[in-house]
């Protein structure tokens, strides 16, 4: 498991794993207190093919089950990692 780190506010947040200037990020919005959108994911070329956006998605799945909140998955990389993930069925909103 890597070190990801949180970034969150009112608005919305962030969580960010890699080394300065070569972040990979994974971005949501929140609709309601219990209701995210998740928007965006980006991981730089350095990362590719070593799993980590999926370890961002898994992270942003295990934060809405211990908060108690959904997932609006806006993000087409999230949407492909709930494809291969029946078991985040959970937390996305309906």
């Amino acid at each position: 498991m890597m070190d990801i780190r949180g970034e969150d506010s009112a608005k919305g947040g962030r969580y960010v794993t890699g080394e300065p200037g070569e972040e990979a990020v994974l971005t949501f919005s929140r609709a309601s207190p219990k209701l995210i959108i998740v928007d965006h994911t980006e991981v730089p070329d350095i990362y590719r093919g070593q799993g980590v956006g999926r370890e961002l998605a898994q992270h942003a799945v295990e934060a809405a089950r211990q908060g108690g909140w959904k997932i609006i998955p806006l993000c087409p990389f999230f949407k492909a990692q709930l494809e291969r993930h029946p078991d985040w069925q959970d937390i996305i909103a309906h």
